[in-house]
């Protein structure tokens, strides 16, 4: 069966990334310690970035080298094949923050690889509104931007006021939201991946009291916890169609607790798929799958999926 697989690295290229990066290149590892999911396979390489000066760096080293590379920060959101991922995969550790409080309107800067929710609970503790939102995102502001995250009927388009982004080809630059392009969960950076990484963010904050901020952080904590499963998941699978919920749809599909090999459909919300420790990509996948094609038998809706998939995936499994 032909399988889907990326080259891998020359010799050469193997050569010139250890020359460059010593003992931080790590060969053959494991990626399901590294995503929220607990599932995938190895890397090829692994390096991880401490700083944005240390990211900036290592992308040009990257793409001077023809090597391919996947950015992982948190992990959340993403599904990595069992056969696992070809290149580099970078992990962002790059989380420096700074809250610009005395500023008018007040903002936050981060480094690309900082907690989304960590920022949110931290400008909170400042009595600094505009992020309560976020505050049980587990993912990273990096892929925030990237995703246009959001909950509670707001997302980072509202919030966002500059991105520091390094291009392929012209180097360092400032977007705004405009040049995000963004849409519902998408923008210009994530319809066409790989000529750009995120370096950092600025964000836009409001005054408010401590008490206010917390009070409405804790009540959006509480509905967390009252509507999402615990346990090891990618967060919501599907995108919300227009004009309704992912998770009511495959509710009235029946399709609640449905479970192919260690990956199950929440009793909690149907749109969270929920993993044991035998779980596999593969399991994951032929669940997307089935629910997927079982809510476009009932409904005639195609659900649209909110996660990615990286690394080698089967022929088979491309197109469905």
């Amino acid at each position: 069966m032909m399988m889907l697989f990326a080259n891998r690295l020359s010799q050469d290229q193997i050569a010139q990334l250890r020359n460059r990066f010593g003992e931080r290149l790590r060969q053959d590892v494991s990626l399901a310690n590294y995503t929220a999911a607990r599932v995938g396979g190895k890397a090829d390489f692994v390096l991880t970035v401490q700083s944005a000066e240390d990211l900036e760096s290592a992308m040009r080293d990257l793409w001077a080298l023809e090597v391919p590379f996947t950015i992982l920060g948190s992990g959340a959101n993403v599904l990595v094949s069992d056969h696992g991922v070809r290149g580099v995969v970078i992990l962002n550790r790059a989380q420096r923050f700074e809250i610009q409080a005395e500023q008018e309107p007040p903002t936050v800067w981060a480094e690309s690889g900082a907690n989304l929710g960590l920022i949110a609970r931290t400008v909170a503790r400042h009595g600094l509104s505009g992020l309560e939102w976020a505050a049980t995102i587990p993912g990273t502001l990096g892929g925030a931007i990237y995703g246009n995250a959001g909950a509670h009927g707001q997302d980072m388009a509202g919030t966002l006021i500059l991105a520091e982004i390094l291009h392929r080809e012209r180097g360092k630059e400032t977007w705004t939201c405009e040049r995000l392009a963004y849409g519902y969960r998408t923008s210009a950076l994530k319809r066409e991946p790989g000529k750009a990484v995120i370096l950092s963010g600025l964000l836009k904050l409001n005054r408010s009291t401590r008490e206010a901020v917390q009070a409405q952080m804790d009540a959006f904590i509480a509905y967390r916890k009252r509507t999402q499963p615990p346990g090891a998941s990618m967060g919501s699978v599907f995108k919300n169609p227009p004009g309704d919920y992912a998770g009511r749809l495959i509710e009235q599909a029946g399709l609640k607790g449905t479970r192919v090999g260690g990956v199950e459909v929440s009793p909690v919300h149907a749109n969270f798929f929920v993993t044991n420790e035998n779980a596999t990509a593969s399991d994951y996948w032929h669940l997307i799958c089935l629910v997927r094609q079982r809510v476009y038998e009932t409904f005639g809706v195609a659900l649209e999926l909110e996660i990615e998939r990286i690394g080698d995936w089967l022929d088979e499994d491309t197109n469905v």
